[in-house]
């Protein structure tokens, strides 16, 4: 005889909404992309001797809620509070190995990459936190225990420097 204590799965963790207040429509995107194409990527263009930058760059959903997930777990195991993720600029040397590119023919391209953070704290030397002293406003980024995600799918634009959004 088999018995089932618990037929159905257990509770899912609530997901914060606090994004919402951060949404923008693709219209105003739209701006912030045309913005960009008429001031940095213009300087960029004329830098790579008329070869437009990357312009967009692509994780997939699975990608990112499985990265959130390790940055989430592993914050837990050290007991980091307040876990985040920084998106950093790089840029892809000509001579970068094929081995940490997603598509080796980028190569001089810029990219992003995503740093898992953690709160600052701050302990003086007796070991005891004052109010003032238990975080600042930014997290910091976290350099041991923790990886960071790249590979990401960039794509070299089009030859136009004002390329619009897809």
């Amino acid at each position: 005889m088999l018995s089932c204590t618990r037929c159905s799965e257990p509770p899912k963790e609530p997901v914060n909404d606090s994004y919402k207040k951060k949404l923008i429509s693709y219209k105003e995107g739209k701006v912030l992309y045309d913005e960009y194409s008429r001031t940095n990527n213009i300087i960029l263009t004329k830098y790579r001797n008329g070869q437009p930058d990357s312009r967009w760059y692509w994780f997939s959903v699975d990608e990112l809620e499985g990265y959130i997930k390790y940055v989430k777990e592993n914050a837990k195991k050290q007991k980091l509070k307040n876990p985040g993720i920084r998106i950093y600029m790089g840029k892809y040397p000509v001579d970068h190995p094929k081995s940490k590119m997603a598509k080796p023919e980028y190569a001089g391209y810029q990219t992003i990459f995503l740093v898992p953070t953690a709160q600052n704290v701050k302990k003086d030397s007796t070991r005891v936190m004052s109010r003032a002293m238990r975080s600042t406003d930014e997290n910091s980024d976290v350099k041991e225990g923790m990886q960071s995600l790249n590979m990401t799918n960039l794509a070299p634009p089009p030859n136009v420097s004002t390329a619009s959004m897809q």
